[in-house]
């Protein structure tokens, strides 16, 4: 058995004295195994296993003398959370592994021992703040649609957009099988060829910003993510890294 030191106040879940009962996406979230949506996915998929047994049942109640494995990993719950700020380059991956080989953002953060992971991705070629952590609870939270944290980037854009297409981009997209919420569009700065915008979401489709200037004739040249809802880039350099205080943690929740 093992002892936590963890109050959560939620009906799923249930703290005794030296016990732990809860459902099996919870506790993998609590392991820092995954977010409850993503270990969800995990557990349709036949990767998790409970006392050895393939489950792929949602309503699985875990107790503390319960082995849960995810890719044949034994889950254990975090003792600390983490939490991190990073700014990504150009040229990283925003998952752990992928069969091509190429350099993961966890890479740059090689020397933390608790196993963390993405809150959210960017893609290869687009640079920027990003969130790491242990914490499936805090990464259910930022990524939930519902909960509408704002993402700024700046983009460089191929060309200038008109008012319309402006008007456009900011009022709702048909990308892929969907339509965008409305989104905020500013131009920054022009030139012949270019121009720099400023572009507000809060969703996180894959993608997305780029499907969106995209529908409007004006393909990203270059994209760089530079606020994550209050949390500011302010000089953070590429490749580098710092943890997230308890008041950023927390403005992040709220």
């Amino acid at each position: 058995m093992f002892m936590i030191e963890l109050i959560i106040c939620e009906s799923k879940i249930y703290l005794g004295k030296g016990m732990i009962i809860m459902r099996l996406q919870k506790y993998m979230a609590l392991c820092g195994a995954a977010s409850r949506r993503k270990a969800e996915e995990y557990i349709r998929a036949g990767r998790v296993t409970v006392n050895s047994s393939v489950v792929r049942d949602m309503g699985i109640i875990i107790e503390d003398k319960d082995v849960v494995t995810l890719d044949g990993k034994v889950l254990k719950p975090e003792k600390e959370k983490v939490y991190i700020l990073l700014n990504k380059p150009q040229g990283y991956i925003s998952t752990a592994n992928e069969q091509f080989g190429r350099p993961s953002v966890l890479d740059l953060v090689g020397e933390i021992n608790e196993r963390i992971y993405p809150v959210g991705r960017l893609d290869y070629d687009t640079s920027g703040l990003m969130i790491l952590t242990n914490d499936g609870d805090f990464t259910n939270k930022i990524t939930h649609p519902s909960n509408k944290i704002v993402k700024i980037y700046e983009a460089k854009l191929r060309q200038i957009p008109t008012k319309e297409e402006i008007y456009a981009f900011k009022n709702g997209l048909k990308i892929d099988d969907y339509i965008t919420s409305k989104a905020n569009f500013e131009i920054v700065r022009t030139e012949d060829s270019f121009s720099i915008a400023q572009i507000t979401i809060h969703e996180g489709r894959n993608r997305q910003v780029r499907k969106m200037c995209e529908a409007i004739g004006h393909p990203v040249l270059g994209l760089k993510r530079v606020q994550i809802g209050s949390i500011l880039i302010n000089g953070l350099s590429e490749g580098k890294w710092r943890y997230l205080n308890k008041s950023e943690v927390s403005s992040l929740l709220k």
